[in-house]
C-alpha cells in the first residue's frame, strides 16, 4: 500500500506548487525544439522527484547530476537553451554539408584521433561503452560519443570513460561558438542540435586529446553528422525496423544508409544480421576493399550462464578464446553486444592480422566487469524491484522480454509504458504482453511523447481493458505501478519494468533518486 499520507482536498498540491516556483528555469529541450510554447525545463520531474515515495539511492556516478555550483549550473542551462533553438534530433536534412563546413572552419579535429564508428538499430549505446571500458583497461585514452542521453545532456561526450564535466562542456561550447555562427551564416539552413553537439565532441577529443574516439551514429550512417570521420573500425550492430520512414521499409535497404560508415582499408564488425542486411553491408566491404570480421563466424559467443548480478561468458574473438568473463548487465543480447566489443578493440589492435597473440586476458575480464549501462535492465529499487529499460521498438522489446524473463524471477510484473508517437508502438506493446500482468501507461514530458489515452487504446487492444490503466502523469504512473506489485505482499516476488522510451526512462530514473 502506498506510504504518502492522505492529503486535504483544499490543500495545494505541493508538487504543483514546486513546478510553479520553477517557471522561470530555461524551456524544456523538447518543447523548444518543436517550436511549442516554453514549458519549465524538466521543473516536473524535478519536483516530481522531491515528492515520489519512491527513492532509490544515490545517484549514479555514470550519469552526471546537475552541476552543484548554481553559477555553472545557470551557464549550463543557457548552453542547453541556446541548442534548444535549434533543429531537434528527428528534423533531418539529409547531408553532412553543414557538419564539414564546421569542421573545416574548426580545422578538421576529427582527423587527430583514430575512431571507432558504431551504427546499427539496437546496441549501439552499450556496445560503445563496452569498447570504451575495454580501450581504457589498455591504458588508452577514450573519447566516447553516444546519444540521446538518459539524464543529463554531458552524458553524450564522455572522457576517460566518465561523462564530461558541466564547466568543460560549457567552455567547449563558448569555444566553437563563433564557428557555430560562422557557417550558420554561410549556410541555407543552420546547424542542428545533434550537429553542433558532434562538432563540440570532435572538438573536445582533440583538445584532451584523446588515443581513440568512440562515436555512435545519430541515425543510418551515411549523411549522420558523425560521418565526417574515417573510422579505422566500422561496427554495425543488429539491423532491425526502426525509423522506416527515413532509413527504409526493409533491413536491406535500412543497411544501406547504414554502410555508410564502411571506408576504404577499414575493418568491419558485423554483428548477426538479417540476410538482406548482411548482403548490402558485404557488398559495401567489396566496394571500399575493407576486412569483414562477422558474429558466428569470425568471432561470438561461445557459451553464457546466468550469474548473480548479470552474466559469465566465454567469448571467441579475432585472436582466440577468452573465457571466464564476468559482463554485470543481463540478457542474452548483452553477451552478444560483449562478443562485438571484442572483436572490435581487438580489430582496432590488429589482433588476427599484424599480431596473431589475443589480448590479455585479465585485462578483458576486468574491463568487462566494469561496464555499466544506464537504463539498459537497470534494477533502480528493490521492494519492489524497479527495473529501467530503454527499449523502443520491436526488436530491442522482444529482446528485453527475453532478458528478463531470464535473470529476473517476478511472480508478477507490471509494466509502466510511455513511447513515442513516431515509433511502432502497437509491435512494442505485442512484445511485452506476454511478460506484464498489467501495464499502466502513461507519458513522458517530450512533445514526441504519444498521448497517454492514445496509447491507452492501443494497449487495450493488445492486452484487454482489464490490464490497462491510465494514468497521465509519470509520477503517478510510477506510483499506480508500485501500489499493483504490493498486492501480492513484500514477498511475493511482484515487479515492475519501466520501458518505452529513453525519455521516459531517464525521468523515471530522476524520479526514483538516481540523478
Amino acid at each position: 500500500m502506498s506510504d504518502l499520507p492522505p492529503r486535504d482536498p483544499n490543500e495545494s498540491d505541493p508538487f504543483e506548487q514546486i513546478v510553479e516556483a520553477e517557471t522561470d528555469l530555461p524551456q524544456a529541450l523538447d518543447s523548444a525544439r518543436a517550436g511549442e510554447t516554453p514549458i519549465p525545463d524538466l521543473a516536473v520531474i524535478e519536483a516530481g522527484s522531491r515528492t515520489l515515495r519512491t527513492q532509490g539511492g544515490p545517484p549514479q556516478g555514470d550519469v552526471p547530476t546537475r552541476p552543484q555550483d548554481p553559477e555553472v549550473d545557470k551557464a549550463l542551462r543557457e548552453v542547453e537553451a541556446e541548442l534548444a533553438t535549434r533543429w531537434g534530433e528527428t528534423k533531418l536534412e539529409p547531408s553532412v554539408s553543414r557538419i564539414s563546413a564546421l569542421m573545416d572552419v574548426l580545422g578538421e579535429p576529427q582527423r587527430s584521433y583514430p575512431s571507432i564508428h558504431i551504427t546499427g538499430t539496437n546496441g549501439k549505446t552499450s556496445t560503445a561503452r563496452m569498447i570504451e571500458a575495454l580501450l581504457g583497461a589498455f591504458e588508452l585514452r577514450t573519447g566516447r560519443y553516444t546519444s540521446p542521453h538518459v539524464q543529463s545532456i554531458t552524458e553524450r561526450i564522455s572522457l576517460d570513460g566518465a561523462p564530461i564535466a558541466a564547466e568543460r562542456f560549457v567552455e567547449t561550447y563558448q569555444d566553437i561558438k563563433p564557428y557555430i555562427e560562422m557557417v550558420d551564416a554561410a549556410q541555407e539552413y543552420r546547424l542542428s542540435f545533434f550537429e553542433v553537439l558532434t562538432g563540440m565532441a570532435y572538438a573536445a577529443f582533440a583538445d584532451a586529446p584523446v588515443d581513440v574516439a568512440v562515436v555512435e551514429v545519430g541515425m543510418g550512417g551515411s549523411w549522420d553528422a558523425t560521418n565526417v570521420i574515417d573510422g579505422d573500425v566500422a561496427v554495425v550492430t543488429p539491423i532491425d525496423l526502426d525509423h522506416t520512414d527515413r532509413l527504409g521499409s526493409t533491413p536491406g535497404e535500412i543497411a544501406g544508409e547504414k554502410a555508410g560508415i564502411i571506408k576504404s582499408d577499414s575493418t568491419v564488425i558485423l554483428a548477426q544480421q538479417p540476410v538482406d542486411a548482411a548482403q548490402v553491408l558485404l557488398k559495401k566491404a567489396v566496394e571500399v576493399d575493407a576486412t569483414v570480421a562477422r558474429e558466428g563466424l569470425e568471432f561470438g559467443v561461445v557459451s553464457r550462464q546466468v550469474a548473480v548480478g548479470g552474466q559469465l561468458l566465454t567469448l571467441r574473438g579475432l585472436g582466440g578464446e577468452y573465457d571466464e568473463v564476468y559482463l554485470p548487465l543481463h540478457g542474452a543480447y548483452q553477451a552478444h553486444n560483449a562478443a562485438v566489443a571484442l572483436a572490435a578493440v581487438e580489430a582496432f589492435f590488429g589482433v588476427g592480422s599484424q599480431r596473431p597473440e589475443p589480448l590479455d586476458i585479465d585485462t578483458v575480464r576486468k574491463a568487462f566487469a566494469s561496464v555499466s549501462s544506464p537504463g539498459r535492465l537497470e534494477v533502480v529499487r528493490r521492494s519492489p524491484t524497479i527495473v529501467l529499460d530503454a527499449a523502443h521498438n520491436p526488436a530491442g522489446a522482444r529482446a528485453t522480454a527475453e532478458a528478463v524473463s531470464e535473470a529476473f524471477d517476478f511472480s508478477r510484473l507490471i509494466g509502466v509504458v510511455g513511447a513515442s508517437g513516431d515509433k511502432n508502438v502497437r509491435g512494442l506493446l505485442e512484445a511485452f504482453e506476454p511478460i506484464f500482468a498489467e501495464v499502466v501507461v502513461t507519458q513522458n514530458s517530450s512533445h514526441r511523447a504519444m498521448d497517454a489515452d492514445e496509447l491507452a487504446a492501443i494497449a487495450v487492444e493488445v492486452f484487454g481493458e482489464e490490464r490497462v490503466q491510465v494514468e497521465p502523469r509519470l509520477p503517478d504512473a510510477l506510483e499506480a505501478a508500485i501500489t499493483l506489485a504490493e498486492e501480492e505482499g513484500e514477498y511475493a516476488g511482484a515487479g515492475v519494468l519501466v520501458t518505452g522510451s529513453v525519455i521516459t526512462v531517464g525521468e523515471a530514473r530522476l524520479l526514483l533518486g538516481k540523478g
